[in-house]
């Protein structure tokens, strides 16, 4: 029987964070629209919905493995990554705390946890990472609408928002740095999804917002420049 070859992807994205949750669906979608995805998972996280998919899609989904929070572990998956060029790089790894705790409340320790792996992190893996991506692809970052200052009229997760504000702050100083470059930039809103980060309350089911959320991200593509946008391509106030 004649060897098949597989068609050409239309195109690639390394996912920084897609063992589960909004990553796994990320992935799943990008798959599932012919992209090339290389995906990361935590090392000793043993086997994760990300390998089923890969079982699933063969040489079509790659798994590598980062701490965004260990620095040598981000150079190192840079390193493995050497002469590889993508079109999307997207950071979606992150964690909550207690919505409840006030920063009256909250501990030095569980503070840092938060800010270093929410805020700091994120754009660290950008500043290491970033020169693996196309000259115009997309760099991209899972914020939340919850990093939104002007729409903070509730309060409460005080430390998660505060997180994700930072988080905004860093990317667009990171965009100013790089504004004489053709390329595009977004934080993405995802909207409150039912997963294991953001609990059975939540207002929307994955199916309701990834599949849109990353056909946002295909169309941010042609527009250079740094975006702030929820799952339907809406602009979300700084």
């Amino acid at each position: 029987m004649p060897h098949t070859l597989s068609p050409k992807p239309a195109g690639s994205v390394l996912l920084i964070g897609a063992s589960r949750g909004l990553g796994h669906a990320m992935a799943a979608e990008f798959a599932g629209k012919g992209w090339h995805v290389v995906g990361t998972v935590r090392a000793g996280a043993g086997r994760t919905r990300l390998h089923d998919l890969a079982d699933e899609h063969g040489d079509r989904v790659e798994i590598e493995t980062v701490d965004i929070c260990a620095p040598a572990e981000v150079a190192a998956l840079r390193a493995r990554l050497e002469g590889r060029r993508f079109d999307i790089l997207f950071v979606n790894a992150g964690v909550t705390n207690n919505p409840e705790e006030t920063i009256a409340e909250v501990t030095t320790e569980e503070f840092i946890r938060v800010m270093v792996t929410n805020a700091l992190s994120p754009l660290r893996v950008i500043e290491t990472l970033g020169d693996l991506v196309s000259g115009t692809g997309l760099i991209g970052v899972m914020s939340s609408g919850q990093g939104s200052v002007g729409n903070n009229t509730s309060g409460m997760r005080e430390v998660y928002r505060g997180s994700k504000a930072a988080l905004n702050m860093f990317m667009r100083s990171y965009a100013a740095r790089h504004a004489l470059e053709a390329r595009p930039m977004v934080l993405m809103a995802p909207g409150w999804v039912r997963t294991d980060m953001g609990g059975p309350g939540g207002r929307l089911s994955i199916e309701e917002s990834v599949p849109s959320l990353v056909n946002v991200l295909l169309e941010k593509r042609s527009r250079p420049g740094l975006e702030y946008l929820d799952y339907r391509g809406q602009t979300v106030p700084w």
